[in-house]
């Protein structure tokens, strides 16, 4: 099975996810990269399991317009998971607003300047994209955002476009599959690291995402980290 790393695209907007660059990358309209990296098929989706394991981190996000919950990939992001963590637990992202909101596409935050070109990691400089072919841009998905290869920050962004009607070459064929049935960003595969899966609240993530067009920005108010067992048992 192939994959292509890049995908020609009228809807291609990862580059305008910047994380914590002061210079934003024009939106990319089209690709003609025929770059392919050769990887196998799926058997499952850990992205979206009935149970997770009882030590798996989950945050519980308060916004104001409601609590959205997400689980943790540590094994295929630990980087990522442990710059968020570190960053949650030190109650880096409290007041901390949804900068960029797109309707149809993802909400954008992680920014404490509020501008989309500040924050920075816990290791006070850019690291590295950790991608996975385990882990995929569907909706509801946790992604980096970035300004180019290598440069995560402290911004993250939640997919929440819910249908994705393109056809897709070389994804497996459960991955391709669950994009036609929940939705999502494929063209952000590879591209931004995947870290977290949103298991409740997708309903408030759309409500920020409805707020695109109006006077009114949403704010984190608090990030608690727990793990599955101790969700389970308050959830």
């Amino acid at each position: 099975m192939k994959l292509y790393t890049k995908i020609a695209s009228a809807l291609v907007l990862s580059l305008a996810l910047v994380g914590c660059s002061s210079t934003q990358s024009e939106p990319q309209t089209e690709d003609t990269t025929d770059e392919t990296t050769q990887i196998p098929e799926l058997d499952s989706l850990i992205q979206f399991q009935d149970s997770y394991p009882d030590d798996m981190q989950v945050a519980i996000m308060n916004t104001d317009q409601g609590e959205i919950d997400f689980v943790l990939f540590a094994d295929q992001a630990p980087k990522a998971v442990e710059n968020f963590v570190t960053h949650a637990k030190e109650g880096y992202y409290n007041g901390v607003t949804f900068h960029r909101v797109i309707d149809d596409f993802m909400i954008q935050t992680g920014d404490p300047t509020g501008t989309g070109s500040g924050g920075e990691s816990i290791w006070g400089e850019p690291f590295e994209d950790e991608f996975s072919y385990e882990l995929y841009n569907f909706r509801g998905a946790v992604s980096m955002a970035n300004s180019g290869e290598d440069t995560n920050g402290s911004q993250f962004f939640i997919v929440q476009a819910d249908t994705m009607d393109q056809e897709l070459n070389g994804w497996p064929t459960l991955a391709e599959e669950k994009y036609h049935e929940v939705g999502g960003t494929p063209w952000l595969d590879q591209v931004h690291t995947v870290f977290g899966q949103v298991i409740s609240g997708m309903d408030v993530v759309d409500a920020i995402a409805d707020l695109e067009d109006t006077d009114i920005t949403a704010v984190i108010n608090t990030i608690e980290i727990t793990t599955y067992k101790e969700y389970k048992e308050t959830h």
